[in-house]
């Protein structure tokens, strides 16, 4: 299942973002692969947010999770 999948490459990264300081929350997921997630910690201030949204997240989940399209804040 998406949800299942996504989930569980979003742990691969988590890591990284709590070594800054940052984290990062699964919202949800559409039918369309359109990936939601909540930016939290100092991920939540960071002005470099977006880039690592579009950058790191997304590039990551598109590469591991077929059928992910996009990846947007909450």
């Amino acid at each position: 299942m998406l949800v299942d999948k996504v989930k569980l490459a979003l742990e691969d990264i988590r890591p990284q973002l709590q070594a800054d300081g940052g984290d990062l929350e699964f919202v949800s997921v559409s039918d369309e692969g359109k990936v939601t997630v909540r930016l939290t910690g100092a991920c939540g201030s960071c002005p470099m947010a977006t880039m690592t949204l579009k950058m790191g997240v997304e590039a990551h989940l598109k590469k591991v999770v077929p059928g992910v399209t996009e990846v947007v804040q909450a």
